[in-house]
């Protein structure tokens, strides 16, 4: 999530644990733990894959943090002059505030590796985009009563539960996005085929589903005010047949660990080089995805994995009049935008299948 959103969940967690006795010094401190984590973003690992795979590591991990908190709660029932806050008090104020944010991060696309150092895969549950306002607005909504009124441990509650609540619609409306998907899968024949469902920006009305088919994928936008209809499955060229020499080297492979199956294969003249790519497909939209890298050359008809990747920079994104789009298409209106309108603006759209 976006570091406001993280600044006020952390806020409105230390206010509600130890508002009472710390007042606003309870929300200071709360925001600062809830940025904590993402400030691996300052790290160069000196490769575009170890970068984007790295983010959300270490300082993300629940054995980490944890054990952060029991070091700063030890510290604090040392030396903080406010002798009434118990170690198991201090303790649960520390590990709140600094858990939630990786927590509320695995509820997003990118996935985030609670469980570091072990070598499993980022845990990624997406029932919210990375910026969602009225997440945000009601965090907000609630320091802000909190300190205007004094009465910081009720209203941060009170803004923690109005969040939850939220976070809460969204994972019924993803399941009922998955339920309406479910027929149009099984007439498709895929139903055992890898499937991402996740809500489109700013909102948990318009949903976007992904589904991984061999040498294609399928895009569908539902929303949850669509009609009763069976949702419509766009095919899309995923060129599979790059897949063994993207992934032949140890940086195609560590991007696989991260996106899952969930990659599209390019091929581009970069630098006088053709040179095949790897473009992680669940973030963004099809057309423009910002997530692309280099994986190797083409050397005597050979492709050789590159020693280090680049990333290669999307030339478009969505503008205003597609977000417009978007808003109309969550309201039901199935003609106000499809996936294969984004499709039509990418710099290889003629490779693709696409209906409306």
């Amino acid at each position: 999530m976006d570091s406001i959103t993280q600044a006020a969940l952390g806020a409105a967690v230390g206010g509600a644990v130890l508002g009472r006795h710390l007042g606003r010094k309870a929300v200071l401190v709360g925001a600062l733990l809830g940025t904590l984590p993402d400030l691996d973003v300052a790290l160069d690992y000196g490769d575009a894959i170890a970068n984007v795979t790295e983010h959300r590591g270490f300082s993300h991990s629940l054995l980490v943090l944890t054990g952060l908190a029991t070091l700063l709660a030890l510290l604090c029932i040392r030396f903080a002059p406010a002798r009434d806050i118990s170690l198991r008090r201090w303790w649960c104020f520390f590990t709140l505030c600094l858990v939630t944010h990786p927590l509320l991060d695995a509820l997003t696309t990118y996935g985030t590796q609670l469980f570091w150092p072990l070598d499993t895969p980022p845990v990624a549950w997406p029932i919210i985009f990375i910026i969602d306002p009225i997440y945000t607005l009601a965090l907000l909504i609630g320091l802000g009563t909190a300190l205007v009124s004094q009465q910081v441990r009720k209203y941060c509650g009170l803004g923690l539960a109005v969040s939850c609540v939220y976070l809460a619609l969204a994972a019924g409306a993803k399941w009922s996005v998955e339920q309406r998907l479910a027929p149009a899968l099984a007439e498709q024949g895929l139903t055992q085929a890898p499937l991402l469902v996740q809500p489109t920006p700013f909102n948990i009305v318009l949903w976007r589903a992904t589904v991984i088919d061999d040498d294609r994928y399928y895009e569908s936008l539902i929303s949850i005010f669509d009609a009763p209809r069976l949702p419509q499955l766009e095919p899309l060229w995923r060129n599979a047949a790059l897949e063994e020499p993207a992934l032949s080297g140890p940086l195609g492979q560590r991007l696989m660990w991260f996106t899952g199956p969930f990659l599209r294969y390019d091929v581009r003249w970069i630098e006088g080089q053709e040179t095949l790519l790897a473009t992680d497909i669940r973030l963004g939209f099809p057309g423009f995805h910002p997530f692309s890298f280099t994986l190797a050359t083409l050397e005597d008809d050979r492709w050789i994995p590159v020693a280090s990747s680049e990333g290669v920079v999307a030339t478009n994104g969505l503008s205003l009049a597609t977000l417009s789009r978007l808003a109309a298409r969550a309201s039901g209106n199935v003609s106000a935008l499809c996936a294969s309108d984004f499709v039509a603006s990418h710099w290889r759209a003629e490779r693709f299948l696409y209906r409306c």
